[in-house]
């Protein structure tokens, strides 16, 4: 079975790009090996406070979109309650719990993508992962963010998290598949820094992270259509 996911993004196709600089491999093996050393009594604290506050399973694992369109299992610390147990009767919003919230404020659930980066799943910097159901509703110029492998900060997190527009978000993902470098990489992180400590752009309201881009495409291509039905020179030339 091909490693690449059978969907390509709309109007293009997914290629295996050249996997990049090995010195930047080699610096996110040397500063993911190093975090999980320095982070692992956090860990290890933070995994027995979910099993406590929300069961089994500590992990949340989704499969995403990776480098050349292959897909991956992103690891996450859970921060929701089980839907199952909800009987699908609650929003996100409302299953996110006041720990998760906290979790996710201070991106302490990002810290198991760290072993992904040690995989070669992910960079530590780089367009952040997203589902795989999403490869379809690309552009050709957005599917390009494919171009790297994704990473747990990138430009689009310093630059607005989830208050960033889908628009925007994906616009700073193919900026950084240009730009991508040493400088560029100590930039993002150094602002991530800022940005976790400053708990900004964390969600969107009225949402537990931001709208789902296939919700966010949709309604754009119904409003497109709805403003063409209104439109009186269309209307008047059918």
């Amino acid at each position: 079975m091909s490693a690449f996911h059978s969907a390509p993004p709309l109007g293009g196709t997914v290629t295996t790009p050249n996997p990049g600089p090995r010195a930047k491999r080699a610096v996110d093996v040397v500063a993911a090996s190093v975090a999980l050393v320095m982070f692992a009594p956090l860990i290890a604290a933070i995994a027995l406070a979910v099993l406590v506050a929300l069961g089994r399973p500590v992990l949340f694992r989704q499969e995403r979109a990776g480098l050349g369109g292959r897909t991956f299992s992103i690891l996450k610390f859970r921060t929701m309650l089980d839907p199952a147990l909800e009987k699908g009767l609650v929003t996100d919003e409302q299953r996110l719990t006041r720990f998760g919230k906290f979790l996710r404020s201070t991106s302490l659930d990002e810290l198991p993508g760290l072993v992904n980066v040690l995989r070669g799943e992910m960079s530590i910097v780089g367009p952040r992962p997203l589902p795989i159901a999403y490869l379809q509703h690309y552009s050709p110029t957005e599917a390009r963010r494919h171009a790297v492998r994704p990473g747990i900060t990138g430009l689009a997190q310093v630059r607005g998290r989830n208050l960033a527009s889908w628009d925007d978000r994906l616009r700073w993902d193919v900026e950084y598949v240009d730009t991508v470098g040493f400088h560029t990489d100590l930039h993002v992180v150094a602002r991530t820094v800022a940005v976790v400590i400053r708990r900004s752009g964390i969600s969107a309201v009225g949402q537990a992270t931001c709208e789902s881009l296939i919700m966010h495409r949709t309604a754009a291509a119904q409003s497109r259509l709805v403003h063409h039905a209104g439109d009186p020179l269309t209307n008047a030339n059918t």
